[in-house]
């Protein structure tokens, strides 16, 4: 193995590759991956790094991986944002492959193997229940607004039909974590917090995979709820949250003012921030890091049970 880091910048059509000066632009398609795969080889890469893009680079991430070729994927703001303090301000799809190699060898990014078959699964049916309770809501509000009869006879036929699927789709999740030892015994252990209910357990499992494996602030970080320091001398800046998974922070906003109304813990928690004056929005992210820690700490309960059964 190799420390050689190739940088690859992907976009729906093109694979452009860059590693210790040498470049190469290979289609985005089963063919293009093939030249990626000997590219990398006859340059005895050992790590492989590419942007995150919405999806156009998981064809590259898998194929390379099945051919025994190490990958990871990086956040695309981040590069930028270490391309330009190198002082790299052009932009071009070759200068970007090279900056991601860069960044790679700057931040030490190891190899990250693809998610199983299990975790896609869950992943996409829990992407696509939520897609589907967003668009039901949407045709809901539209329904109020109409009046004429053929108008409504649509809206409802539709409705019923994202009615049957959401029903589909939450039995799949219901499925798919009941029959994984694993994500059955952390169902278990989250919906023991009153106020957790099925569809926060998949999203955690769907978006959080790591959950139990990390660290408390590890955890909140990678969800976006960690207070950031912004000090500098003497002055002492306000902490803010950035970043993280946006998904499972959104839902963890929901969740821990459901999870307040039944917990005492996170009541007094809540009463005592507010009695100190705090606002509103800073209440809210100290609720969904409370929980995020509890599930967290659940987790780790149960991971650890597993491997050191008593």
């Amino acid at each position: 193995m190799t420390n050689l880091i190739c940088g690859v910048d992907v976009c729906g059509q093109w694979l452009d590759a860059w590693v210790d000066g040498a470049s190469c632009r290979f289609e985005n398609s089963l063919a293009g991956v093939e030249g990626l795969v000997g590219f990398c080889r006859r340059h005895a890469v050992g790590l492989v790094v590419m942007e995150a893009t919405g999806g156009y680079e998981r064809l590259a991430f898998g194929g390379l991986w099945a051919e025994g070729v190490g990958c990871a994927v990086v956040n695309p703001r981040a590069v930028r944002q270490f391309a330009e303090a190198m002082g790299c301000l052009e932009k071009t799809d070759r200068i970007d492959a090279a900056a991601i190699a860069g960044y790679a060898q700057a931040k030490r990014i190891a190899a990250q193997p693809p998610a199983g078959e299990v975790q896609r699964k869950l992943a996409a049916l829990v992407t696509r229940l939520r897609q589907l309770t967003a668009l039901r809501t949407m045709q809901q509000n539209q329904r109020r607004l109409v009046e004429d009869a053929d108008a409504l006879a649509s809206i409802d036929e539709v409705l019923a039909l994202i009615g049957r699927q959401v029903r589909s789709f939450e039995a799949g999740i219901i499925t798919a974590i009941a029959g994984d030892p694993l994500w059955a015994r952390l169902d278990a252990a989250f919906r023991s917090i009153k106020g957790v209910a099925d569809r926060t357990v998949a999203r955690v499992l769907a978006e959080l995979p790591e959950i139990g494996t990390l660290s408390n602030k590890a955890a909140a970080k990678l969800a976006g709820l960690a207070p950031l320091a912004r000090d500098s001398g003497k002055r002492v800046g306000k902490r803010a949250v950035r970043g993280g998974r946006s998904g499972v922070r959104s839902v963890l906003f929901v969740v821990a003012e459901i999870v307040r109304r039944h917990n005492p813990d996170f009541a007094a928690f809540h009463r005592r921030l507010t009695l100190a004056g705090k606002a509103k929005k800073v209440i809210r992210i100290a609720l969904a890091h409370k929980l995020l820690i509890r599930l967290n700490a659940k987790a780790r309960d149960v991971r650890n049970q597993i491997e050191c059964p008593a």
